[in-house]
């Protein structure tokens, strides 16, 4: 058996194959930045631009302070060698719609109060985002 005779391609169908390759890569280059663009734009207006947060750190512990206009949300996270308190309130103005405690019967980790922090701010700004 003869090998199959190799085909070469003629000027014009390469120069064609190398524009529509060239096209390609610049659609590329223009469309990837701009989506890319989009896409950070609408995780921005995802959070809620007037959520205040403030998050500060007492001994083991931690505590947030989140605000929107007369909204409040307070999570406070105390933790000693023997157990941790866990607090969460909610104010609208003066009037409590959420005011919890729970106490745990060991000591948490740093990890545990970082988790617990974030799960509770990331729950707010869900409620907040669906408003």
């Amino acid at each position: 058996m003869s090998p199959l005779p190799s085909r070469r391609l003629s000027a014009r169908p390469r120069l064609a194959f190398h524009m529509a390759m060239l096209g390609l890569l610049l659609s590329c280059w223009v469309i990837v930045p701009a989506v890319d663009r989009l896409h950070a734009a609408e995780t921005e207006s995802d959070v809620e631009p007037d959520l205040q947060i403030e998050i500060t750190k007492i001994g083991l512990g931690k505590e947030v302070v989140i605000t929107k206009g007369r909204r409040e949300w307070f999570m406070r996270v105390e933790v000693t060698p023997e157990n941790s308190v866990v607090v969460r309130q909610e104010k609208d103005g003066d009037r409590y719609l959420l005011d919890d405690s729970e106490v745990h019967d060991r000591s948490m980790s740093a990890a545990e109060v970082d988790a617990a922090i974030t799960d509770f701010i990331n729950s707010v700004k869900t409620t907040q985002k669906g408003k």
